[in-house]
């Protein structure tokens, strides 16, 4: 990680330093291991699993889990001294404000939740692994990998970083989805997910590709200057280049028509899989179209503003009217409504964006987006971990399965019905609504009227389904009579793991927090950025 130099030389934490002697210039980088310490130690962490797995005996090999929740909350607690301010390292000697890698706010913002959404993760995946038989060591050392180029993404600040960071958090999720073996939905899952994300990849390098032949650069820096005054022979070429870069990065947003491997990949993979894919994945991808569309290409928001706007209106109102279409009774439809509800949240979460193109302030417009974002992934992670309790006793996972849970299981009902309300907007899920509104606020102020009204609609649409799930909850159980007192029926109550038990307390109590002071999040959210 250093550069080879004539002379021996030093510079401060995340600098450079230059040193001219006998007409060769020497150059010498250091690298701040602190700003990268976030990504860094959840890849530390992946290889001691890696390693760990090869000594420890069957028997052991649940520590595994807990080798790598204690990687992530180290992970997660290396945030804290960034908090000072922003930190740069692996910069252009020449130009040291040209930097390849940032630790700014908006960075450190989606770091905190994507190692809280791996966290969470983890607490999901303890008991799975030992009831299904999954191989722990590949799951442990998959997740940490995964998570730590999906921290690396956001801080990210040349194309060649992102596409990489991108990649890490992306190949090993493949692996996820199909880790049970000779299982046919989770190898039809996994290839679907392989193939699909594969194309879209190949598309976006040939869009950087046109890109840098389009600027000379693959600092995001550069890339914007070079775009505020194209040479006019290449400007077809450098819209191109913007419009098949941001392609890959609208597929891991599961955007429309990029959206058509979630609901089967979600209903092959491992619920606890699913769950950070819905949440993790997307931050992935919300993180990487922020950064290239408001840090590398402003210039061209005439190009990426109108196609965003109706990304957004098309994905919300395919994710909403497939939710609908739901039937209770159909196998896995509770984790299918849960996949297609966040196809719809993605086209909420687009909004802001799009919205960034026509407004003065892009810094609040985006705020909206991680605001919105930190909303969506605890309830989401929440709604994930409730129903990986109920397929404990019902494999099928059918909404339909949910009937009489407030009768076995009163606190986890009346959480599912919370986060439920909050992924709706209506109270007390206080949040959610705080959410919906400071993205609708987004559209209008930036003169989108006709995307608020599609918005407003699909929110409308979403209220059904639900509603119907919340009231599922509280229905009588199965074979109890209509007269029969308070009490009589008394389902039985299989003891719940203390992991899936602290995963749907941590975001129920993230969910109350947050709804007790919205407005604290979207000012932390705002002063993210850029």
């Amino acid at each position: 990680m250093t550069v080879l130099a004539a002379s021996a030389g030093s510079a401060a934490a995340g600098g450079t330093a230059t040193h001219a002697a006998g007409g060769v210039t020497s150059l010498v980088q250091s690298v701040d291991w602190l700003a990268i310490a976030p990504p860094t130690l959840a890849a530390v962490f992946a290889l001691i699993v890696l390693v760990a797995d090869l000594f420890l005996s069957e028997r052991r090999k649940p520590l595994l889990g807990w080798i790598s929740v204690l990687g992530l909350v180290l992970a997660g607690l290396s945030l804290l001294p960034l908090l000072k301010g922003d930190r740069t390292t692996f910069c252009l000697t020449a130009r040291p404000e040209v930097c390849s890698y940032e630790a700014d706010h908006f960075a450190l913002v989606v770091q905190l939740l994507v190692l809280g959404g791996a966290l969470l993760t983890a607490l999901l995946s303890v008991n799975p692994i030992k009831d299904e038989k999954l191989p722990g060591g590949e799951f442990w050392f998959l997740l940490l990998s995964s998570a730590a180029g999906a921290a690396l993404l956001p801080a990210s600040r040349d194309l060649a970083t992102l596409v990489i960071a991108l990649e890490v958090a992306s190949l090993p999720a493949f692996a996820l989805v199909g880790i049970r073996r000779g299982d046919r939905l989770s190898s039809e899952a996994a290839l679907k997910f392989f193939l699909s994300s594969v194309t879209a990849t190949a598309v976006m390098l040939l869009g950087v590709s046109f890109v840098y032949a389009a600027t000379g650069s693959m600092h995001l820096a550069q890339v914007a200057e070079a775009l505020t005054q194209p040479d006019p022979r290449l400007d077809v070429l450098a819209k191109a280049g913007v419009a098949l870069t941001l392609v890959g990065f609208a597929f891991k947003t599961a955007a429309a028509p990029f959206h058509f491997w979630v609901p089967d990949t979600y209903v092959g993979a491992p619920l606890p899989v699913a769950a950070y894919l819905s949440v993790v994945g997307k931050a992935v991808g919300f993180s990487g179209l922020i950064v290239v569309t408001v840090k590398a290409f402003p210039s061209y928001s005439d190009v990426w503003g109108p196609v965003l706007a109706v990304l957004a209106a098309l994905t919300m109102t395919v994710g909403n009217v497939a939710a609908l279409r739901q039937r209770p009774d159909r196998a896995h439809s509770a984790v299918r409504l849960l996949a297609w509800s966040s196809v719809g949240q993605a086209g909420y979460l687009l909004v802001p964006i799009a919205s960034a193109a026509y407004s003065d302030d892009a810094a609040h417009a985006i705020g909206s987006t991680v605001a919105y974002a930190l909303m969506y992934a605890a309830v989401n992670l929440g709604a994930f971990a409730v129903a990986a309790l109920v397929a404990r006793t019902h494999p099928g996972n059918r909404i339909a399965d949910y009937r009489g849970l407030y009768a076995a299981h009163p606190v986890y009902a009346l959480a599912l019905g919370f986060f439920l309300l909050c992924l709706a907007g209506l109270p007390p899920g206080i949040i959610g609504l705080f959410a919906k509104v400071t993205v609708f606020s987004a559209a209008v102020d930036a003169g989108l009227a006709w995307l608020a009204v599609v918005m407003a609609v699909n929110v409308v649409i979403a209220l059904y389904y639900y509603l119907q799930w919340t009231a599922v909850l509280f229905r009588a159980p199965e074979g109890a009579s209509e007269g029969a007192p308070e009490g009589e029926v008394r389902p039985a109550r299989p003891r719940i793991p203390a992991p899936l038990a602290t995963a749907v307390g941590l975001t129920a109590l993230v969910g109350i927090a947050l709804s007790g002071a919205p407005q604290l999040v979207l000012r932390f959210a705002s002063g993210a950025l850029l």
